[in-house]
C-alpha cells in the first residue's frame, strides 16, 4: 500500500527518460523514492553544543549519521534556509552521499586539496572543515557565477583563510599550489618591498573587474581563456607572491613533486541519480530534459569531458597523492567505462581500495574497488565513487 502511495505522488515520467533509463538498466522506482528520501545536514566542527537549540528551530529531531562524522538526517519537507542556525553558518546542507565521497579522500591537516569542479560549494567548505589550521584548498569551476556562490559560501561560514577560487575550465586548468605563506608578518613586511605582490583580498573588486564580471553573465569559460583569481585566503599561499609565481608552469615531472596531496573531481554529468534534480524537470520543462539529458550528442560529449576532467585533475596529483573520481549519475557509461578507459591510458595510475566504504549503505559498482549509492537502498541521491592513487615512474 505504501509503495502504491509513493508511486502515486511520484512526478510522471516522459516515454523519452523512461527509454533512457532502460537502455542503461536503470530502474523508475527510484523515482518514488523524493518524499522518503531524507534531507541532510553537516553541522560544523565546535557547534556539537548547539544541536538541542537548532533542533528547536527545525522544529523536528536530528538523526545522527553513524557512518559519517557530523551528518544528520531530517523529514525531507523540514526546510532549513529560515533557522538561525543556517544563517550563522553553524549548519549547511549537503547530502550525505556527496560527504561520503570528501571523506573517501582522507584528508589531513597540510595537504593541498584540489576542487576540480567546485560550485555549488557544500564540499569545498567540508575540505576546508577537515583541512584545519594548515595546508590549503583550490576550488575550481567554469561557471564564474556559481562559483561566486561558493565564494559567498566561504564567507558565510568563515572558512575562506586557506581557500583560493579559479574561474577555469577544469580539463586545462595548471595552477600548482602556492608556497605556503603560514608566517603574516613576513608576508606583509614583503609587500612593503615589492608593489607587483598580491595583497590581501578584499570584497571592493575594481571597477572595471565589476564591468567585465557583469558582461561576462553566466557564460562559461573556454579551456583557452587563462584562469581568474576571484577569491584567496590571507593563508591560502597568494598573499605575497607575485602573479608569475602564481600561474608558473610546471612540468608533468616537477607536478609529481610539487602537485596536489588530495584531488576532488565531482564530474558534470546526467544528474539521473539525483531524484531531487530529475523532479525539477517538472517545472523546467521536460523538454529541457531532453537535450540536458537524453540527447545522445550530449551523452557522448559528456563522458569526454568526464574523461579529460579525470585526466588533468590526476596530471596535477603529486605521486604518492590520491584522487576521488565521482557523478550523481547512476549510468555505467558515465562511471564504469570512464574508469575503465582513463586506466588504459594511465600507467601510473592504480585503483584503490576505499575502507570506510564497507560501513556505508552502499554496494559495490561493477568494477571492482568502485562504489554506488543507490536513492532506493542507500536513501541518499544517488552517486558513483572511484579512488585513484598515483604511482611512481
Amino acid at each position: 500500500m505504501e509503495e502504491l502511495e509513493d508511486a502515486a505522488k511520484a512526478p510522471p515520467l516522459p516515454d523519452a527518460f523512461l527509454r533512457f533509463l532502460e537502455a542503461n538498466g536503470l530502474d523508475p522506482s527510484i523515482y518514488t523514492a523524493i518524499d522518503s528520501t531524507p534531507r541532510y545536514i553537516r553541522l560544523k566542527p565546535g557547534f556539537e553544543a548547539c544541536l538541542e537549540g537548532i533542533e528547536a528551530e527545525v522544529n523536528c529531531k536530528l538523526e545522527k549519521l553513524e557512518w559519517l562524522s557530523g551528518f544528520y538526517s531530517l523529514p525531507p519537507h523540514i526546510q532549513i534556509a529560515r533557522s538561525r542556525a543556517y544563517r550563522e553558518g553553524k549548519i549547511y546542507g549537503i547530502d550525505a552521499a556527496s560527504g561520503a565521497a570528501v571523506m573517501a579522500l582522507d584528508i589531513s591537516p597540510g595537504d593541498h586539496v584540489l576542487d576540480l569542479c567546485a560550485a555549488p560549494g557544500a564540499k569545498l567548505c567540508m575540505m576546508l572543515d577537515l583541512l584545519g589550521d594548515s595546508g590549503s584548498v583550490t576550488g575550481v569551476d567554469v561557471a564564474r557565477h556559481r562559483l561566486a556562490a561558493c565564494r559567498t559560501m566561504l564567507q558565510k561560514y568563515m572558512l575562506g583563510d586557506r581557500c583560493r577560487l579559479f574561474v577555469a575550465d577544469g580539463t586545462a586548468f595548471s595552477v600548482v599550489p602556492s608556497r605556503f605563506c603560514s608566517d603574516r608578518e613576513s608576508c606583509e613586511s614583503g609587500l612593503e618591498e615589492r608593489g607587483d605582490l598580491f595583497k590581501e583580498w578584499t570584497s571592493r573588486r575594481p571597477w572595471k573587474e565589476r564591468k567585465r564580471a557583469n558582461k561576462s553573465g553566466t557564460v562559461l569559460v573556454s579551456r583557452f581563456q587563462p584562469p581568474e583569481l576571484i577569491y584567496y585566503g590571507q593563508y591560502s599561499g597568494v598573499v605575497g607572491i607575485t602573479k608569475g609565481e602564481l600561474y608558473k608552469t610546471l612540468s608533468d615531472s616537477e607536478i609529481a613533486n610539487h602537485g596536489y596531496d588530495k584531488v576532488l573531481v565531482d564530474a558534470e554529468c546526467t544528474h539521473d541519480g539525483s531524484v531531487k534534480h530529475i523532479q525539477k524537470f517538472e517545472h523546467w520543462g521536460w523538454r529541457t530534459l531532453q537535450h540536458r539529458v537524453l540527447d545522445a550528442e550530449r551523452t557522448d560529449d559528456l563522458h569526454t569531458l568526464q574523461l579529460n576532467l579525470l585526466s588533468n585533475g590526476f596530471r596535477l596529483l603529486k605521486v604518492g597523492g590520491s584522487l576521488i573520481y565521482s557523478t550523481c549519475s547512476l549510468t555505467v557509461a558515465q562511471n564504469e567505462d570512464v574508469v575503465e578507459q582513463f586506466l588504459k591510458e594511465n600507467r601510473t595510475a592504480e585503483l584503490t581500495e576505499i575502507d570506510a566504504a564497507r560501513n556505508w549503505p552502499c554496494k559495490g559498482g561493477r568494477m571492482p574497488k568502485t562504489w554506488r549509492f543507490d536513492p532506493s537502498t542507500s536513501q541518499t541521491s544517488g552517486l558513483f565513487i572511484a579512488k585513484f592513487t598515483k604511482l611512481g615512474i
